[in-house]
């Protein structure tokens, strides 16, 4: 039996919501550039086939379906944290701040948060963690991939501005070549000081 993805978003309205927001995040793991969450409504039946979480699915139909969902989404919002606030907070903090965000930046407001991972949100909504929910809910399927693209973009125009770490190819993550990047250049700005692997070059 295949794995109904609206399964959770079905429950929330037998419960009687309306309005039900998937949300989740990009950027957790690398060592530069933001953390970026999306927030997405989706219209039921949502007229695009092949939404499902953003790791799954090629670069060029990641594209293809960030297009659509804008297209045909009630509402997306994004919450982006730079750096700087995610060394002063920690990641998890960041994380949980950028998907608050990106709430608050959905019109209409949501009745009710369906959350990829563990961890609920500090925002006074009914709300339900899931953890993998990128592979089980088609919202926050179409959330990761709004989240994942709109942080690939910002990290191809980095790229423009800091050539010498390749970020449009890696995206900030810690790939050997980056590593060797920062071993070689130190650190850029928009690199993440408390994170092992750049704060070891420091003065």
């Amino acid at each position: 039996m295949t794995q109904d993805v609206w399964a959770f978003e079905k429950e929330a309205r037998s419960n009687g919501f309306q309005t039900i927001a998937g949300i989740d995040e990009a950027g957790r793991g690398p060592l530069a550039g933001p953390v970026v969450s999306a927030a997405v409504i989706l219209p039921e039946p949502m007229p695009v086939s092949g939404i499902s979480d953003s790791k799954k699915v090629s670069p060029k139909k990641r594209e293809a379906l960030y297009d659509a969902i804008y297209r045909h989404a009630v509402a997306v919002g994004v919450g982006i944290v730079d750096p700087v606030e995610i060394d002063r907070i920690n990641i998890l903090q960041a994380s949980l701040t950028a998907m608050s965000i990106s709430v608050q930046n959905l019109h209409p407001v949501p009745d009710f948060l369906l959350i990829d991972g563990q961890f609920s949100i500090s925002l006074d909504f009914p709300q339900k963690a899931i953890i993998k929910g990128d592979s089980l809910s088609i919202s926050i399927a179409a959330a990761s991939i709004v989240a994942k693209v709109t942080r690939d973009r910002m990290m191809e125009e980095y790229a423009k501005e800091y050539p010498e770490f390749d970020f449009s190819k890696n995206k900030g993550y810690p790939t050997k070549a980056h590593k060797s990047a920062i071993q070689k250049f130190g650190y850029s700005p928009i690199h993440r000081l408390s994170f092992k692997g750049v704060k070891e070059y420091r003065q």
